[in-house]
């Protein structure tokens, strides 16, 4: 089972699920390039990379057999367009808040180019925090369904310590904004291909997936897949696999060995 992480997260946030699946599965939580303790990309960051290098870690670990996906945000979207473009690779799919965006017009383009060359004339600035504490402190603010306890552990798996300060494991390029608009199109154009049974699972009080519901077109996302179940975890917001691991791994346990 690969555990794919979101933007600007890196896969040690998938800690407390893993510990919560059990020893029976056999979990691992790359950091996507850029990411955690993963190579930064020099020539910039495109989506369609985060495919290849899915692509070439299945190569190397799963050559000759499908595998569970189980992505949360950015990761859950990456896993959704793998699992349709390579339909044969994947056995299951779990993708957490990772639904898509909303669709984007085409008249927003030319300001969205601008935005991103203007981003090029200065290198990004990364965010710092004057020690973990205060960086558990904002993620307590972000994910009000943390702990305290899971927030220190968290900052300390996901920064690393400066003479100036602490800084998260992520290259700042990622915040420079994408020149590409967001296909919604695109995306259920590869979700309609995909074979593997598909669960959708979001946090109840996740103010990304209130926006999505807004667009109106809910139903006609989870109609793209042939085997859908959608499942939603009190008391959690975004970040369901780490405020709410416990809840999590008893949806992905039943669906796992489920017909």
């Amino acid at each position: 089972m690969l555990l794919l992480h979101g933007w600007m997260d890196t896969g040690t946030t998938f800690r407390l699920l893993a510990h919560a699946l059990g020893a029976e599965c056999h979990c691992l939580a790359p950091d996507w390039r850029g990411f955690g303790r993963s190579d930064r990309a020099p020539g910039g960051y495109w989506f369609a990379d985060y495919l290849a290098d899915l692509e070439a870690l299945l190569d190397e670990l799963a050559p000759d057999q499908a595998v569970t996906l189980v992505g949360h945000s950015m990761g859950g979207n990456v896993a959704g367009l793998y699992a349709g473009v390579r339909p044969q690779r994947v056995r299951r799919l779990v993708s957490i808040e990772g639904f898509g965006l909303a669709a984007s017009d085409p008249r927003e383009a030319p300001e969205r180019y601008a935005r991103w060359l203007e981003s090029l004339r200065w290198p990004p600035r990364p965010r710092r925090f004057n020690d973990y504490a205060a960086l558990a402190e904002h993620l307590l603010r972000r994910q009000p369904g943390l702990t305290r306890e899971r927030a220190e552990a968290l900052a300390h798996d996901w920064a690393y310590r400066s003479v100036d300060g602490v800084y998260l494991r992520g290259d700042s390029a990622h915040k420079r904004p994408n020149p590409v608009l967001y296909r919604l199109e695109e995306a259920m154009a590869c979700w309609r291909r995909i074979t593997a049974p598909v669960l959708w699972v979001y946090g109840a009080n996740s103010a990304y997936v209130a926006r999505l519901r807004a667009l109106g077109d809910w139903a006609e996302r989870t109609g793209c897949f042939r085997d859908f179940r959608e499942a939603s975890i009190p008391e959690a917001g975004h970040a369901v696999h780490y405020e709410q691991p416990q809840a999590l791994a008893r949806l992905i346990g039943p669906f796992l060995s489920a017909p």
